[in-house]
């Protein structure tokens, strides 16, 4: 877990660090599908490459030098030259020639095509380490942090934070004001452990932890804190962990030279708010512990205070990802957090649905990718020198960490002490000279390598620490002094660069993006003490990954003030949760909701089919006169009319052995048309059929006629219908109360057509049922999901109270949208709902449609979100004008902004063509919305779906019943999740019933043509419309018709 024993010096001063960290360019994103150049594909010129390549050069005062290397050029220069830029990257690795200094060295370069291979492993470990099936196995663990944001400026209030330090623990209070987190207050003390602590029992450790956070708080008081009841703690534990909550975590292993007893297997939040609890005891039973004793001594009077105040363990965390939040600010996300310092490891915001390890699938989640271990299966190998793998063998853990071995400031003195050795022994350095002082390890520290590379114009350093070792070495000796120290460090930057280069690639490319902009948070004593790191870094990682461009941020105390920052994140986020769950509470249903909507339901059936309970009902029940569902002997020639909005379509429907065919024509109604009287509108129907027939060559043919209508009608007989209301901006003068089928026909009379003959009048539910039980005889029910909703079903006869007859069966078109207009669904109506429902045109009708239709849902979600811009959970607070527009939320909104997978980018992309500025955050919480009012709707469809069916199971006395619903509308069949909700909560309210779902081809065409087949086959033995037999047909009057081009559905029909 990224690791370092002592807390970094300050970047105050840094060469180039601080101004460009004042200068961070945010996560800006570009469109795009691409890895980036592939290892053949990549480019030949680096700020490295040198013997015969050309050598881009970043000096220090920032200017670019390309440099040729002459075949005569001094070898010897060659490699200096190399050395300073972390190695040849494009020659081979070849150490069978040359002198021995320059076979050291070439050994310690890596070629550009193998940083290629490398970084295209890494990926391949990443991956390993994110999935489920694999992560077991990967040496990459990338460990979820449960950090689902980075700060945003407005954090405020006072938290404490516990570092656990290789020799010390570091406790600090830090106060934010809310204002971009530009300006913490940070006050903090640091405690030495006491000697063996780190090898002893578990508790002693954590308790010791404790009693520094107790004596801390009674020696820190501020007119800020000391008032303050509770406080939220962030625990920095720089160890391997599980963690499976941001304040819950296992040990896997302990390093460092760690070793305490009790803890391996334990979660570490849960013992150290055990020993901080205790503390906090009056009894104060910890100090008769182990762990008491090591206090004793430094026992405040001071104490009182802190025992009032509740100290939590809120979240845990390593200092890389503290390195990533500080590093973000008000306006400057930073998503990259790299520690480069004894230990080496980097973590990043990864989209959460990557994360196979964790339930998260929204949003983006930091994942710590604990790359220290990366290689530890072999994929290394040919890059681990010999003198690596001396420092492996001396190291606690030999064979593992090995990336970590290669690049951490723990090891580097190790890896030069190891070429020295090497090269003494070859008789190529300190000739004459007692070398034995080599052989000790930790002679030569990180800091005599810093002092040497730092010190590149002048040997006179390099003399002083070979003299102070007694190795008396001569002028020769401190120049390949000076190259060694270069080609280890600049190796380990290059290597840092390789990793985070695959880490951008990842990034871009799982975000869809075609380029990546984004800022890294880096800390470490590599990153502080070497001044080329950074440019290494940068050069290199933009040579690797050409598609992304990283910016580097200086990190300012990451394990501390980071640390805060997280706490502060997550306290943030849980009073955001603990807000957005009290607005989406009424509209999350209990199972025990459900089974009470399909209980009404059912009750309202029951009162629709009754003949003296049906004008009380709320649910129509309205039969349909259809008593047969298709057999698969149909034939012949059919028309069909499809009217249900704006739009309107004739058909025509052969069917014949082979299957069904179909040409239909979609034509418009003009607004004036709808408007007009109702003798202008059927004639201008007429017309049109009139047309499409004359375009046909069916004039000559008398042809039975499907009539779909999808307006509120009381039913009396197959073809004849009164019209109960109109709906979808029709009103039509003279048609209300009316029979619709006398309408048409009254109107083909004054056309004088008789080509067709209304045979049947269905709604489109019934005829999407029609439609799939052609090819499903078990389909005895029909589902409209779309803008609008309806079911229908074959109910028993005798059951059928408004109809006279007991025998067999009828459609009844239960018009179910209406459900709860009565009230009965009051206690199910939201805030939201009722705000919706008055500002519809029809406001306290269709209540149980207003619920699960895609007119209705995208403006649930836009009240919704109205007040929860008022609660100051979305936009930060600022209002947002564009959420005063009505409709601005279409069902393909929903239906888009659900899909699983979709990235953030885009999900903000499609809030962003709405006008909303909407944040990573804010996208997540708006799909979050979505997803909840969807399933809802999904939720009380498969709740009414379920009376249904256990309504049909009980009236044909079978314990079990295998049915099929043929089902259509855009919601069902666009939207990601609506179908599997619907499914899933209906197997679970209706376990008796086997319920298949058949997608409708075409019901309102093809299903009232069927209709009408059907009632044709039931007929008398008419047929003569199969032998084309000729007959009289008007001359069409076609005038003032408005056709569309193409086919399709009616425009607004409710599906």
């Amino acid at each position: 877990m990224g690791s370092r024993s002592t807390r970094p010096t300050s970047h105050n001063g840094r060469p180039g660090g601080a101004d460009r960290a004042d200068q961070g360019l945010g996560a800006q994103e570009q469109d795009s599908r691409s890895w980036g150049p592939s290892a053949s594909s990549a480019p030949t010129l680096g700020p490295m490459t040198v013997m015969g390549q050309s050598l881009l050069l970043h000096d220090r005062r920032g200017s670019v030098k390309v440099l040729h290397k002459d075949d005569n050029m001094d070898p010897s220069m060659a490699m200096d030259i190399d050395s300073r830029s972390a190695g040849n990257l494009n020659q081979r690795r070849d150490s069978s020639h040359g002198t021995p200094i320059q076979r050291a060295l070439r050994t310690l370069s890596i070629p550009l095509e193998r940083l290629h291979v490398m970084k295209g492993h890494m990926i391949e470990d990443m991956c390993k380490g994110l999935s489920r099936q694999t992560h077991a196995q990967a040496k990459v663990r990338m460990l979820p942090t449960y950090i689902c944001s980075t700060p945003n400026g407005t954090e405020k209030g006072n938290f404490l934070v516990v570092e656990l330090c290789q020799s010390q623990v570091r406790t600090l209070l830090v106060t934010l004001y809310g204002d971009g987190n530009l300006s913490p207050q940070m006050m903090y003390k640091i405690y030495d452990l006491p000697e063996g602590i780190t090898q002893g029992e578990g508790e002693a450790l954590f308790d010791f932890i404790a009693q520094c956070v107790t004596q801390f708080l009674a020696e820190t008081t501020s007119p800020d804190t000391s008032s303050e009841q509770y406080l939220p703690l962030g625990f920095v534990f720089p160890f391997t962990c599980q963690q499976t909550q941001l304040n819950k975590a296992e040990l896997l292993s302990w390093s460092k030279g760690f070793n305490c007893s009790g803890v391996v297997g334990k979660d570490v939040v849960e013992l150290l708010q055990a020993a901080i609890d205790k503390q906090a005891r009056p009894d104060k039973e910890g100090e008769a512990s182990g762990g008491g004793g090591w206090f004793k001594s430094r026992k405040s009077s001071q104490s009182a205070p802190s025992q009032s105040r509740q100290v939590e363990v809120v979240a845990l965390l390593n200092d890389t990802v503290g390195t990533m939040m500080t590093c973000s600010m008000e306006g400057r996300a930073c998503e990259i957090g790299m520690v480069a310092d004894k230990g080496s490891n980097c973590c990043f915001m990864a989209e959460a649905y990557l994360v196979e390890t964790t339930d998260e699938t929204s949003g983006r989640m930091c994942v710590n990718t604990e790359w220290g271990c990366f290689g530890d299966d072999g994929a290394l190998n040919d890059l681990f020198t010999p003198y690596d793998q001396a420092v492996d063998e001396e190291s606690s853990n030999p064979g593992e960490k090995r990336f970590e071995k290669m690049v951490g400031t723990l090891y580097l003195g190790e890896i030069v002490r190891h070429v020295l050795i090497a090269l003494t022994a070859e008789k190529a350095m300190f000739t004459g000279a007692d070398a034995a002082i080599l052989k000790e390890k930790g002679v030569f520290t990180m800091q005599h390598l810093l002092e040497i590379v730092n010190n590149e114009d002048s040997i006179t350093e390099v003399k002083r620490i070979l003299d102070a070792l007694g190795l008396q070495p001569s002028e020769r000796d401190c120049g390949r002094m000076q190259q060694i120290c270069r080609a280890v460090v600049g190796r380990a930057a290059t290597l840092h660069a390789t990793g985070l280069a695959a880490i951008l690639s990842y990034m871009c490319q799982t975000r869809d993006l075609e380029s990546l902009m984004v800022n890294v948070g880096v800390e470490g004593e590599l990153f502080t003490s070497y001044p080329r790191f950074e440019e290494i870094v940068l050069s290199v990682s933009r040579l690797l990954a050409p598609e992304c461009m990283a910016t580097i941020l200086a990190s300012r105390d990451g394990s501390g003030r980071g640390a805060a920052m997280v706490t502060a994140v997550a306290l943030r986020l849980a009073a955001q949760r603990r807000a957005v769950d009290e607005v989406l509470a009424p509209l999350r249903l209990s199972r025990d909701d459900l089974v009470k909507v399909q209980a009404l339901m059912r009750e309202e059936m029951d009162k629709g089919l009754g003949k003296e309970t049906n004008p009380s009902a709320s649910v129509r029940m309205l039969p349909t006169y259809v008593t047969h569902t298709p057999d698969g002997t149909e034939k012949g020639d059919f028309l069909a009319l499809d009217l249900g909005g704006t739009n309107f379509r004739v058909l025509v429907v052969r069917i014949t052995e082979a299957g069904i065919t179909m040409a239909s024509e979609i034509y418009v109604i003009p607004v004036g048309i709808m408007q007009g009287s109702g003798e202008e509108l059927f004639d201008h129907i007429i017309d049109c059929i009139i047309d499409f027939q004359t375009k046909q060559n069916l004039v000559a043919q008398m042809l039975p006629l499907g009539f779909t209508f999808s307006f509120p009608c009381q039913q009396v007989g197959l073809d004849k219908a009164l019209l109960l209301t109109w709906t979808k901006g029709f009103s039509a003068s003279g048609c209300v109360g009316q029979d619709v089928v006398q309408l048409l026909r009254d109107a083909a009379k004054r056309k004088r057509h008789l080509g067709m003959q209304v045979v049947a009048l269905v709604n489109d539910t019934v005829g999407t049922m029609m439609a799939c039980g052609y090819d499903d005889p078990k389909c005895e029910i029909g589902l409209i999901v779309g803008t609008g909703t309806n079911a229908c079903y074959m109910e028993e006869m005798k059951n059928v109270g408004t109809v006279e007859g007991d025998q067999g069966r009828m459609c009844i078109n239960m018009e179910w949208g209406a459900f709860g207009d009565n009230g009965c669904l009051d206690h199910l109506f939201t805030h939201f709902d009722q705000v919706v429902d008055e500002t519809t045109i029809n406001p306290g009708k269709q209540r149980f449609e207003k619920l699960i239709s895609g007119m209705y849902l995208g403006e649930i979600v836009r009240q919704i979100l109205l007040v929860m811009t008022e609660k100051d959970l979305l936009f930060q607070g600022k209002p947002c004008p564009k959420l005063q527009t009505k409709d601005i939320f279409k069902t393909k909104f929903l239906s888009t902004i659900e899909l699983n997978g979709l990235a953030l980018r885009q999900i903000r992309a499609i809030l962003n063509e709405l006008e909303l500025d909407a944040s990573f955050e804010d996208s997540v919480l708006m799909k979050e919305v979505c997803q909840t009012v969807s399933l809802r709707a999904a939720q009380l469809c498969a709740a009414g779906l379920a009376a249904v069916v256990e309504k049909m199971r009980e009236s044909r006395g079978v314990d079990q019943l295998s049915v099929t619903v043929g089902v259509d509308g855009t919601l069902y069949k666009l939207h990601p999740c609506f179908s599997t909700n619907l499914q899933t909560t209906l197997k679970d309210l209706a376990p008796k019933c086997n319920v298949t779902f058949m997608l409708s081809e075409d019901g309102s065409g093809k299903g009232a043509a069927l209709v009408a087949a059907v009632a044709d086959r039931a007929a008398t033995p008419w047929n003569s419309h199969h032998s084309n037999k000729a007959l009289w047909s008007a001359s069409p009057a076609s005038g003032g018709i408005m056709r569309g081009v193409g086919q399709g559905m009616a425009g607004d029909s409710p599906t």
